[in-house]
């Protein structure tokens, strides 16, 4: 029994904060059964004292009778649409566009994922939600309010007094996949048809005339901007969230600010790479322009706000068994899964394998051998599991356990401190020293031509190659001993091995598999180091600093660097020869002939080779170990944005980039008025016709090459 309306608001106020310890901050404190049981006295305490029922009691999520049809609401403020982006080169432009029309302004980029739902604005009037709406067509949009109640993460009152005037919050209505596979699961049982995706499904059911149906589907809500709002306190997007936060709203998770545009783009490749942590459907990334004043400054199109752009990637799924899981060691010790399937076509290519990425992972997502799962591509990453078809499994399926020990070299696994990751840390691992060598002689490492997997397996088994610097001590004799490998071709890997020492510092740390370390980080390092000396004196407080060298890479080169075996490293790669300075190329000299400095090609030269107008002759005689062993070079494409297209005869598209990343340019994939030049091959196509729409410059890659001391 209660006395008074006040001991039932407090009752009301227990499953609110529990509400949102489960929905907002994903951290419950009580089971779903003791929740339930709270929920349950509250349903009968309202149902003896009706008269003191409110509106937003956690009771009134679902209502009672049926809508007529949906009304259409004019939207405060337009709910404009983003503009969308399919390239970095876009995404620049569109970079490039703000910082003009902000001249004199530093500006910060927020980075936030583009949940793939369906767009909705929440209103609040003095902490109570009152109404929700779609998008509609900007303008207007349907009155969804009744079901929206229905979403659990959706508060009923706000729990921050921070917030009590008019408050509109902006974002996505979603549903996660392992709700969606639940979902599904249940319809199959019953008989009924399963949904084929969450996004049609959580259109479908924002609109449904009855509340009730709407609230059988687990849909959820996460906040992303700001709309028409009263006594807002932040004057930046981050500051928003936090406050939207403290109010009890879930806001969109793993939000990024940075202080350059660079740094921003910088983490589009890491964000796809970890595309399977979100147990939810991304289709991209918002880049947004933080300060609201700043906003205000740039305004708007007719469709879109000129301050956000989305970077978008296109995905392709596909459902296939899971025949097999199988662990392999990576290079780093590293322990993966991998899923071995039944082949299926995903975007034009044969998909057998794809991640599974960690334990924690295959538990989250309770995926079995015998299931089938549907698998996603997307961007240039290798495909994963997205969930497990719960409807098709039509029995009971063992749950897969993790080894305890190295499948390798049996040495007992453990887990990193505070991460998921399970990994070997015997540095003697056979499996780690043949993924090393295997990683320090690809393409985007030292790119050592015509040394395969199937070599470095045979230099490992005959223990020809036990480090780094043993590459380098390899002779003819030793090499001809391989399967498959006679006189010629030991000569022409002896060759290629020791023409890769003067890949430059860059190449160097990238191959060196440092934890946390990559080809984008490796760069950095270089360009402010130098040479491995500086490096090795830098203390983590300097690398800290670096821009772009957030804490966990510094202290990962820190470790290394300092560590005995680090050091054994640099100074085995030294004592064989390695160059450690920063280089102006990194790819192997066969490819690129000397540069050519006849009358013809001179024309269509864009710019001089070097800046201090050093004659041609000079110029020829500064040949790629030249610059490898100096400890600065020149960047001849600094600031300069090259388009590559068409075919090219001498190089491969990755390596152009990277070429051009060695000079100190930026290769973009779109052609618009701030490129430069293009590099033009063979079968250009529709980038060729832009360019000389808009005026730009056109060389050949014979010209290209022409303008770098290579040779």
């Amino acid at each position: 029994m209660i006395n008074s309306a006040k001991q039932l608001e407090s009752l009301r106020n227990e499953i609110r904060k529990h509400d949102r310890l489960y929905y907002v901050e994903a951290s419950p404190d009580i089971s779903d059964f003791e929740y339930d049981k709270l929920m349950s006295r509250l349903k009968e305490l309202e149902r003896q004292y009706p008269e003191w029922i409110t509106s937003d009691s956690p009771t009134r999520r679902i209502g009672d009778k049926l809508l007529g049809d949906f009304a259409t609401v004019s939207h405060r403020v337009p709910m404009l649409s983003i503009e969308n982006t399919y390239s970095i080169g876009e995404l620049r432009e569109f970079a490039n566009r703000v910082q003009k029309n902000l001249p004199d302004s530093p500006i910060e980029w927020v980075a936030e994922p583009k949940v793939d739902g369906v767009a909705a604005s929440l209103i609040f009037q003095n902490g109570a939600f009152v109404q929700a709406l779609t998008r509609g067509n900007g303008r207007q949009g349907d009155d969804i309010t009744n079901n929206a109640r229905t979403i659990r993460d959706v508060p009923l009152r706000l729990t921050s007094a921070a917030l009590t005037e008019t408050l509109e919050v902006r974002g996505e209505i979603y549903m996660t996949n392992t709700d969606f596979a639940k979902l599904n699961e249940r319809q199959a049982a019953k008989g009924a048809a399963v949904f084929a995706n969450t996004r049609n499904l959580v259109a479908g059911s924002i609109k449904q005339l009855d509340p009730k149906i709407c609230a059988e589907r687990p849909l959820r809500f996460f906040a992303h901007s700001v709309g028409a709002v009263e006594g807002l306190h932040a004057d930046n997007e981050m500051d928003f969230l936090l406050e939207l936060q403290a109010a009890g709203i879930s806001v969109v998770p793993h939000v990024r600010k940075f202080q350059s545009f660079d740094a921003a783009v910088n983490y589009c490749e890491e964000f796809v790479e970890n595309l399977h942590c979100f147990d939810f459907e991304i289709d991209g990334l918002v880049f947004k322009v933080n300060r609201f004043v700043q906003r205000e400054q740039l305004g708007s199109t007719a469709k879109s706000p000129r301050w956000a752009a989305a970077y978008k990637f296109e995905k392709y799924e596909a459902v296939t068994k899971l025949k097999e899981i199988r662990v392999q060691v990576g290079k780093t010790g590293t322990v993966t899964p991998v899923a071995e399937l039944e082949p299926a076509s995903i975007a034009g290519t044969t998909v057998s394998r794809a991640s599974l990425h960690n334990a924690e992972e295959i538990e989250r997502k309770d995926i079995r051998v015998g299931d089938f799962v549907v698998v996603e591509k997307a961007g240039k990453i290798i495909p994963h599991v997205v969930r497990v078809e719960l409807h098709l499994r039509t029995e009971e399926l063992p749950e897969f356990h993790f080894p305890t020990n190295c499948p390798e070299c049996n040495e007992p696994l453990s887990k990193d401190e505070g991460g998921v990751y399970i990994r070997c840390t015997n540095i003697e691992c056979p499996a780690q020293l043949k993924e090393r060598i295997r990683f320090f002689a690809g393409r985007s490492a030292m790119n050592i031509d015509g040394l395969g997997d199937k070599i470095v397996e045979q230099l490992i088994h005959k223990k020809y190659v036990r480090s780094f610097g043993d590459l380098y001590r390899l002779t003819v004799e030793q090499l001809e001993k391989l399967e498959r490998m006679g006189k010629r071709s030991a000569d022409k890997l002896v060759a290629a091995i020791n023409e890769s020492k003067t890949r430059g510092l860059s190449r160097l740390l990238n191959a060196l598999s440092i934890r946390h370390i990559g080809a984008e980080t490796a760069d950095i390092l270089a360009k402010h180091f130098q040479n491995i000396d500086s490096l090795l004196q830098a203390e983590f407080a300097e690398l800290e600093q670096i821009d772009m060298i957030g804490q966990i890479a510094a202290e990962s080169i820190a470790e290394f660097f300092k560590s005995p075996h680090g050091l054994a490293v640099v100074e085995d790669l030294k004592s064989v020869g390695v160059t450690m300075t920063a280089a102006a190329s990194s790819l192997p000299r066969n490819l690129i002939r000397k540069s050519q400095t006849s009358s013809a090609s001179k024309s269509t030269l864009l710019f001089d080779v070097e800046n201090d107008k050093k004659s041609d002759e000079q110029n020829q005689e500064q040949s790629l170990s030249q610059n490898a062993e100096s400890d600065a070079f020149e960047p001849i494409l600094a600031d300069k944005t090259i388009v590559v297209t068409g075919k090219l005869e001498r190089l491969k598209r990755d390596e152009i980039e990277r070429l051009i990343k060695d000079f100190g340019g930026h290769a973009s994939s779109s052609v618009s008025k701030s490129t430069d030049f293009v590099v033009a091959g063979a079968d250009a196509g529709s980038k060729l016709t832009k360019a000389k729409e808009l005026g730009v410059p056109i060389i050949s890659e014979e010209e290209f090459l022409a303008m770098l001391p290579l040779e």
